[in-house]
């Protein structure tokens, strides 16, 4: 790997996370960024645990994490992204559409989600991204996404 390349991928906990989206308990969907390519790409985990509300009502005798729980965890997982351009500090990302998302096999408590984020293209404070969910290497979600930076002020 090129030294310059290696400078690029960066990773975020929890701390650095919540200090770049506005989002808290329970609506925090990211545990983890491993890997953020400057404004190209990025690698976010979420642990599903038992203990998580949803589960409470979600089919508790058989529990399945929501698909639209999915959507939001890669949707912030590019919004993470998106947060760490520089000059954008600050502003909050507001998603706009959510395309061609489909769900290929349920994620259950106990499953390691990786969320593999890949901008498509940008356009001003305009981003795209695609975004597939994956659990052992298999495919569960897929979504593109259109996301507008805007100032928090606005």
């Amino acid at each position: 790997m090129a030294e310059e390349t290696k400078a690029t991928l960066e990773a975020a906990d929890i701390i650095e996370i919540m200090k770049l989206l506005p989002h808290r308990y329970p609506f925090l969907m990211v545990d983890r960024i491993i890997e953020i390519d400057g404004d190209n790409s990025a690698i976010g985990i979420k642990n599903v645990t038992v203990n998580e509300p949803q589960f409470m009502g979600h089919f508790p005798s058989a529990p399945v994490m929501p698909g639209v729980l999915l959507v939001e965890a890669m949707a912030q997982t590019a919004g993470a992204i998106c947060a760490r351009v520089s000059g954008q500090a600050g502003n909050l990302v507001y998603f706009m559409t959510v395309d061609n998302c489909r769900f290929r096999r349920p994620v259950v408590p106990g499953d390691r989600v990786e969320f593999h984020v890949q901008k498509m293209k940008q356009r001003g404070n305009i981003w795209k991204f695609h975004c597939d969910a994956k659990v052992d290497g298999h495919l569960v979600a897929e979504a593109d996404y259109s996301a507008m930076i805007r100032s928090s002020g606005e």
